[in-house]
C-alpha cells in the first residue's frame, strides 16, 4: 500500500511539472479547457494540465508589419509604386486568437488593400505633397477594423512612392519650368527696381545745375582708375555748358 501511495504522488507530481508553463512579461497565455475558453494567463508560471487543457502565447509587444510595394492607380489617372510600415500591437489576446485564424496575415492583408483605395482616391500631387495626412487615414481605418481582432493600429508610415520613369522625367521638367520662372520674375522686379531708381537720379541731375557735369567727370575718372583702358573724350565741358544754355532759352 505503501509503495502504491509513493507511486501516485510521484505521479502526480511528475504531471505538475510538465504542466508547468511560463509566459514571459511580453506575453500572454490564452487557455482553454476542453476545447472552450477559460481565461487569460498572466505572465509568470501557470498550471495547463495534459490533456485537457491547452493555450496559445500571444506576443503583446509593438510590431512592424512591412507592407509591400502595391501598384496603385491615382484619382488623376497616374500609375504608382507605393508601399508602407504598420505599427500595431495586441491589445486584447483573447480576440486576437479567437476571432481570426491569423492576426498577422489579415493585418498585413487588410493594409494592402486599404492603402491602394486610399492611393485612388487622391492626385498625385496629394500624394506627394501630404503624405502625412494619407498615411492617417490609412490609419485610422485599419485601427477602426481590426479593433474587433483585438488589436491596436498605433501608426502607419508611407515609405517610398515610386513613379514611372517617363512621369519622373516630366515632373523634372515642370520643377526646372517653375524655377526658370522665378527667376524670370525675380531678375523682372530688379530691372524695374533699377528703372525706377536711375529715373529718379535723371530727374534729380535735371532739376540740379551743374550736376550733370560733375555725374560726366567722376564717370570720367571711375573710368581713368583701370590703367588697362583708354578712353577718349572728344566733347569739352564748355560746349555741355553752351548746350544747356541754349536749351534752357529755348
Amino acid at each position: 500500500m505503501e509503495s502504491t501511495f509513493l507511486n501516485v504522488l510521484a505521479a502526480i507530481f511528475v504531471v505538475i511539472i510538465i504542466s508547468i508553463k511560463q509566459i514571459n512579461q511580453y506575453e500572454r497565455g490564452v487557455r482553454f479547457t476542453l476545447g472552450k475558453y477559460t481565461g487569460v494567463m498572466e505572465p509568470g508560471w501557470r498550471l495547463v494540465f495534459p490533456i485537457f487543457q491547452t493555450y496559445q502565447k500571444v506576443d503583446v509587444r509593438v510590431k512592424a508589419v512591412d507592407v509591400p510595394d502595391q501598384n496603385a492607380i491615382t484619382r488623376d489617372n497616374v500609375t504608382v509604386k507605393v508601399n508602407a510600415v504598420i505599427y500595431y500591437k495586441v491589445s486584447d489576446a483573447n480576440k486576437a486568437i479567437i476571432e481570426v485564424e491569423d492576426f498577422r496575415y489579415a493585418i498585413s492583408q487588410y493594409a494592402q488593400t486599404t492603402m491602394r483605395n486610399i492611393v485612388g482616391e487622391v492626385t498625385l500631387d496629394e500624394l506627394l505633397s501630404s503624405r502625412d495626412k494619407i498615411a492617417e487615414r490609412i490609419r485610422e481605418i485599419v485601427d477602426k477594423e481590426t479593433d474587433a481582432w483585438g488589436l491596436k493600429v498605433q501608426n502607419v508610415e508611407l515609405k517610398d512612392v515610386s513613379l514611372p520613369a517617363e512621369m519622373e522625367r516630366t515632373i523634372g521638367k515642370q520643377a526646372e519650368a517653375e524655377r526658370e520662372k522665378r527667376a524670370v520674375i525675380i531678375n523682372s522686379q530688379g530691372e524695374l527696381a533699377a528703372s525706377e531708381n536711375i529715373s529718379k537720379a535723371a530727374a534729380m541731375l535735371a532739376k540740379t545745375p551743374g550736376a550733370l557735369h560733375l555725374r560726366t567727370l567722376q564717370s570720367i575718372n571711375d573710368m581713368s582708375s583701370d590703367q588697362s583702358n583708354t578712353v577718349v573724350y572728344m566733347v569739352p565741358v564748355e560746349a555741355l555748358k553752351a548746350l544747356e544754355g541754349f536749351v534752357n532759352k529755348k
